[in-house]
Formats: structure tokens, C-alpha cells, sequence
């Protein structure tokens, strides 16, 4: 039985650019997001055009008459990619790709669709912003492409569903979500109801005919994913690609897998040929670590499931100005200023008039409190102008009483230390049980900021 239309009705309705939020009329405050001035008006058609006869409506199905592969799975070769999804593609998944303009998006799904090409799974790369050409240019300084690579730059996204049902590929990559438009809905491509409308055809296609389909989508100067908070809810898998652009490093991060665990990282480095992973990323981080010099301690961070050594760094100086500056570089500004007063206040230090910068080198971001005391080491270290033995270890969560607090997985980190051939470990007496096992590394357990200083 053939599908029935309906005319549809034009009316005017306003979006929430950050959260996607639907209106009837204009609103100064967003009710959703609580974001201000955020509305904008677009016009959509409400219709019932694609609406299914009861003849196709689909029958539920008994759990256990669901049949399953063993491993649906698709490794790419790409091991930090791979572990980033959980351990490879998953058939059937919506894989939403985020970063700054210029950060290396294209270049990194490129590549995948290379190494998946290469073992016979058909790709189709459709691109809205770049030319065939260009494309082309770009794949050349990669490397070899089989015939099972395909190309095409088309941006209605009624010609594109067509092309992904016609040639039926095992991976698709659309490049980017905000060229994509729709001629039913009259706004400009990459607004909201543009997106969300894309958005939507690609997740049907991808479930209904078991396509794993990466779409490419820009972020905001805030960091955020340009468009409808919504956006990230739709997909399956939120990849955030993050880096300096003046530096080699590149950092692959996963705020969100419905197939694999989040906050996982993978670490690559950008060539003239294309992205290198990094399969160390601790001695990557602090590969170029200064020797004997004050305010700088090393730390391990837990990304995901993984270990990462990162190299703290201080600089504490005589302020010139009436309010002392502070300056927090890959980790929180918050969370700096409240060390800085735990400092003060348990300590007796005077650093209210002193200018304070902390900086995670490496160009990591790192969140977990489990730096803190690392922190609050190299600031003590930089404003005595003593150095930290270089074959020590910091880790700990500090409290505002001082006390140095426990941390999960304590074990892996002292193990990450002893494997990159460090001798001493400091570390929250808490968690001396977990890593007291562990041969070859000599372990110190603290109760409080100052016990940690007197061994300074």
C-alpha cells in the first residue's frame, strides 16, 4: 500500500540556538537552558508527509528471539581511536565528531575511512564543504586509497539519503552536519531546525540499515558543540577532538558512548602525512620536563580507564599590581584559587600578594582532584625556590581542612609511575593499602597538606 500525503501547513516558530528549545512566540529568558536573548524565528512546515500505513508499522519482538553477533564490531587499526569507542565501530551506531575549525577533524575521519577501506568494508565520504579535488589533495599526503573508498560532495539531504540507500556502504562520513539542508524547511542551513531535522534522517538510516555513520559538527568559541543541545542526546557517541594548533599533540576525547566507557582519551601527533598515535602518552607528556628547577612536580590523572603522568607547573612571584593575578592553564581557576587558600590558611604562607600561574603542560586538560596536592607542592616549591626530587610522584585530593584525601585507582597510578622508571611516590595515606603491594617504587603516605610540605 502506498504511503498517503498530506499538504503541509507553513507557520513560524522559534528555536533555542543553544538547546533546541520550541516556541510560539519569542521568549527573552530560555526556559530550558536559562540562556537570554538565545531565540531565533524560522519557518517549518507541519505536514504529515512520510507518515506510515498500519499495513507498515513494525511488530515488537521477544528478547530472546533477537539473534546477535558475537563481535559486531569493526576495528579501524587505529588502536587510541579504538579505544576511545570501547574497541572499535559499532554497526548500526550515530558517532557525533566535534573540535575547532582547522583542529584536524577531516584529516583523523579520513584516515579511519582508510584503514576500514582497506579491509574490504565499503566507505562513502560525503562532504558540504569541500571539493572532490581537495579531498583528493588531502588523501594523497595520507597515503593509498582502495576502490572501496567513495566520494561525493552534495549538501540536500534528500540526495543524500538517496546516495547512502543506492550504493548501501558499511560506513558513512558527513562532513560537516551544518552544510546540510533540508528544502522543506525554509531557514538557512546549520540552524537549528536544519540540524536537528539532518540529524534525525541520519539516525533512521543508520539504525535501519545497520550504517555506522560519523557526522562532523563545529564547536563554539565556549568549547561546546555548535547548534541544538539535542544534537548530543540523538547520537550514540560524542567525540571531542581538542588541541593547540601551533602544537604537534592532539587529544581524542569521548564525553559520551552508549557502547564503551566515557571520559576515555586517545593521544595523537600531527604530521605531514596525516595523525600518528601516540601509544604513551605519559612519556609524551613529559618528554622536554625541566631538571632541578623549582615549581615543577609530577602527577598521574585517570583518564577513563587509563593512567596518564602529567608535569605540573608553578610560578609564584612578587605582584607589582593591587590585586594579584592568577592564572590556571589546563586545569580549574576555581579550584586553584581555593588550594591557594588552604595554603594560607593551614600553612601561614602569604601568598595574597603574590601572582600565581599554574599550567598542565603537555596541553592536556585535567579536571580530576586527584592533582591537587601536586598543585599545592609545586606552589609551595616555586614560592621557596626549592626544587622537587625529580624521581617523585604527587597525587592526592586536598580538603579544606588541609587533609589529604583518598583516590580510586590508586594502584594503576603507582604502577604508570613505576613503570616510567620513577623511585618515590607521595601519596594519600589512605590509599597506602591498594599500592602497598608494589615492589621497586618507595612509598610516603600523608595525612595533611603540611606533612606533604615537610618533605619538601
Amino acid at each position: 500500500m502506498e504511503k498517503y500525503m498530506a499538504k503541509g501547513k507553513t507557520m513560524s516558530m522559534f528555536y533555542c540556538q543553544i538547546c533546541g528549545h520550541e516556541s510560539r512566540r519569542w521568549l527573552g529568558q530560555c526556559p530550558g537552558c536559562k540562556e537570554w536573548n538565545t531565540f531565533v524565528e524560522e519557518t517549518v512546515v507541519k505536514g504529515k508527509s512520510g507518515q506510515r500505513s498500519l499495513w507498515e508499522t513494525k511488530s515488537p519482538l521477544s528478547l530472546s528471539s533477537i539473534a546477535m553477533d558475537e563481535d559486531e564490531r569493526i576495528e579501524t587499526s587505529f588502536h587510541e581511536f579504538d579505544r576511545v569507542l570501547g574497541g572499535g565501530l559499532v554497526q548500526g551506531s550515530l558517532i557525533l565528531v566535534g573540535g575547532d575549525p582547522g583542529i584536524g577533524k577531516s584529516t583523523l575521519l579520513l584516515q579511519i575511512c582508510r584503514e576500514v577501506s582497506l579491509k574490504k568494508q565499503k566507505v562513502l565520504y560525503i562532504s558540504g564543504e569541500e571539493s572532490l579535488k581537495q579531498i583528493k589533495m588531502r588523501a594523497n599526503r595520507i597515503g593509498t586509497f582502495t576502490e572501496d573508498f567513495w566520494l561525493l560532495c552534495e549538501t540536500n539531504i534528500d540526495f543524500v539519503e538517496e546516495a547512502i540507500r543506492k550504493n548501501k556502504p558499511q560506513i558513512v562520513v558527513i562532513d560537516s552536519i551544518q552544510t546540510m539542508f533540508h528544502e522543506e524547511i525554509s531557514s538557512a542551513p546549520g540552524s537549528v531546525s536544519q540540524v536537528r531535522e539532518a540529524t534525525s534522517v541520519f539516525l533512521k538510516i543508520a539504525k535501519g540499515m545497520g550504517i555506522t555513520i560519523f557526522i562532523v559538527g563545529h564547536v563554539t568559541k565556549e568549547g561546546t558543540m555548535a547548534g541544538p543541545r539535542v544534537l548530543e542526546h540523538m547520537v550514540d557517541t560524542v567525540l571531542y577532538f581538542e588541541g593547540e594548533h601551533q602544537a604537534p599533540y592532539r587529544i581524542l576525547r569521548g564525553v559520551k558512548n552508549r557502547f564503551g566507557s566515557t571520559n576515555e582519551i586517545g593521544v595523537f601527533e600531527m604530521r605531514d602525512n596525516g595523525l600518528k598515535e601516540v601509544k604513551n602518552p605519559s612519556e609524551y607528556m613529559l618528554n622536554g620536563k625541566p631538571k632541578g628547577a623549582s615549581g615543577s612536580v609530577v602527577s598521574c590523572s585517570i583518564e577513563g580507564t587509563r593512567p596518564v603522568l602529567v608535569e605540573i607547573q608553578a610560578l609564584v612571584c612578587q605582584s607589582y599590581f593591587q590585586l594579584p593575578r592568577r592564572q590556571a592553564t589546563g586545569t580549574d581557576f576555581n579550584r586553584l584559587n581555593l588550594l591557594i587558600a588552604v595554603l594560607e590558611k593551614r600553612l601561614g604562607m602569604q601568598i595574597a600578594g603574590c601572582d600565581a600561574y599554574i599550567n598542565v603542560a603537555g596541553g592536556i586538560r585535567i579536571v580530576e582532584p586527584a592533582i591537587d596536592l601536586a598543585i599545592c607542592m609545586a606552589i609551595v616549591s616555586s614560592y621557596k625556590n626549592k626544587s622537587i626530587d625529580e624521581g617523585s610522584i604527587v597525587f592526592g585530593e586536598v580538603g579544606l581542612s588541609g587533609e589529604v584525601r583518598g583516590v580510586s585507582m590508586a594502584k594503576s597510578r603507582v604502577m604508570e609511575a613505576k613503570k616510567l622508571g620513577f623511585k618515590t611516590c607521595i601519596l594519600p595515606e589512605a590509599a597506602l593499602p591498594q599500592a602497598r603491594e608494589i615492589e621497586g617504587i618507595y612509598l610516603i603516605g600523608v595525612k595533611s597538606v603540611k606533612d606533604a610540605m615537610d618533605i619538601i
